[in-house]
This record gives C-alpha cells, sequence and structure tokens, in this order.
C-alpha cells in the first residue's frame, strides 16, 4: 500500500488543469493510477530540495517536467568548474555565477509555468524550520551531515515526509522518511560518520540515477501511486549494478524522533 499525503486523497481545493496542462502531461496521465487527478496533485505540490548538484539537480529537473507547481532550491554559493561533470542544470557560460539563479533559469526554460523559489543559502539550523515550512515535501540531497541532521529534524518536527538521497563514488541510497511511521535520518545515524569528507569522488551518471529514483519517490508521495521506499532503504552498487532493498526500523531511544506521533495516511 503507498502512502500519500495527509488531505491530498481527493479533488476538493486542488488546482485544474487546462489545455496546455493536458497536452504537455499528456502520455503521464495515462499511466495506471495518475489521470486528471493525479496531474491536479502535482500541479499543487511544493517541494523544497536541499542542494541542486548531481543528485538535486537531477530531482529538480524531473519534477518540473512531471508538472509539480512550486519547487523550493537552496544551495549557496557560484557555479565552479568542478560542477560540471555532474551538475546537469549549470553551464560553462555560467561559471563564477550563483548556482541557484542558473538552476531557475534552466528550470523554467523546461517548464515557464514553474514557480520556483530560491535560496542562495545551504541548510543550517538557522534557516532549516523556515524553509520546510514552505514545502508539502521535503528531498535532501546535502554532502555534510550537519545541514542533514538540520533538515531531519525541521522534518519531524513539521510532520512532513523527506525523501532522503545519498552517493558516493559509484554506490547509491535512498529512502522516504514519514516521522512518526518511519526511521527518522538520526535513526539511522544518530553522530555524523567521523569518516565522512565534503569532498568524494562522483560520476553524474551515479548521481543522475539516484536523483531520478528520488524524483520518483516524490511523485509517488504526491498521487499516492505505487509503493514508496518507507521503511526500507533502496541500495545500489553500479559498478557492478546491483540492487538491495533493506529494512529500517525506527530507534525507540531517539533523541529526535521518539516524541512524533505524526500519522500519515495509507
Amino acid at each position: 500500500m503507498s502512502q500519500s499525503i495527509q488531505g491530498r486523497d481527493d479533488a476538493d481545493g486542488l488546482p485544474a488543469l487546462d489545455e496546455l496542462d493536458r497536452s504537455v502531461y499528456e502520455w503521464q496521465m495515462w499511466a495506471e493510477g495518475i489521470g486528471e487527478l493525479g496531474q491536479r496533485k502535482l500541479k499543487s505540490a511544493s517541494v523544497l530540495i536541499s542542494r541542486v548538484g548531481g543528485v538535486g539537480g537531477t530531482v529538480a529537473f524531473q519534477l518540473a517536467a512531471a508538472g509539480v507547481g512550486k519547487i523550493i532550491l537552496a544551495h549557496a554559493g557560484p557555479i565552479k568548474q568542478s560542477d560540471l561533470n555532474r551538475q546537469l542544470l549549470m553551464t560553462y557560460d555560467r561559471i563564477g555565477q550563483s548556482r541557484v539563479e542558473t538552476a531557475r533559469t534552466r528550470l523554467l526554460a523546461l517548464n515557464p509555468r514553474l514557480n520556483v523559489e530560491i535560496y542562495d543559502e545551504n541548510v543550517s539550523e538557522q534557516n532549516a524550520e523556515a524553509l520546510v515550512r514552505n514545502a508539502s515535501i521535503v528531498v535532501d540531497c546535502a554532502p555534510l551531515f550537519e545541514e542533514r541532521f538540520a533538515m531531519n529534524r525541521a522534518i519531524v518536527n513539521q510532520g512532513k515526509p523527506m525523501v532522503e538521497c545519498a552517493m558516493y563514488e559509484y554506490e547509491g541510497s535512498l529512502t522516504t522518511i514519514l516521522p512518526g511511521t518511519t526511521a527518522c535520518l538520526a535513526c539511522l545515524s544518530p553522530i555524523a560518520p567521523t569518516a565522512w569528507r565534503r569532498e568524494f569522488p562522483v560520476f553524474g551518471a551515479v548521481a543522475g540515477t539516484v536523483g531520478c529514483l528520488a524524483a520518483m519517490e516524490v511523485i509517488k508521495l504526491i498521487t499516492g501511486v505505487g509503493e514508496t521506499l518507507s521503511g526500507s532503504m533502496l541500495v545500489m552498487d553500479l559498478a557492478t549494478t546491483t540492487f538491495s532493498r533493506r529494512k529500517i526500523h525506527k530507534n525507540q531511544n531517539c533523541s529526535v524522533c521518539k516524541d512524533c506521533e505524526q500519522n500519515f495516511t495509507d
């Protein structure tokens, strides 16, 4: 049974589709379980993406293509040459310019009707609550655990679902966190791994694979179609093209989510 966002089980209050919407999204509306209602749910949704690098940029691009109504991007700093092997929203002619401004320009070129809200800052303890408050779903693609932990605390506090993504070299992992129902990030990693570092080996194809899977998790959460990764972790090694799905469990003594009782509708 799939999980959908609370209050998204009927058409009340959802935006209508016009003829352009029906033309652009016709083929995906043919997919089982989507139809016009599913597309209206996508149009009404707002998704916060923490970092728009190789993973997050792919998430944003796929969600813009799918017709998600609002995308919020948080990522500090200008484009660097070393970004360009994987950050497909960035271009050579924009090196030295704002990463989030460039991402917005590229996303609007794909979908001019998209509402893109940008923040030229990384997620932190100071801004996480405010950023999460503006979104119905969060996608965490940050490379640093300080950012991940801040985002995790904010989604637990506000009862917002979060798609948690990670990758390293040829490997990737993915899970969907439903506060009060599934393990949160702090259940899985109470402290930052001591061996983790900011810069690591990365191929764009690996980051893009994780990003595409994360975008599909968001689409499933919004529409209620299929089965999400809630309660399990998808782990992949693209060097050997192997995938496994592992059960994960809440830590009943977790310092972040042990008192959380948010419920999600099946």
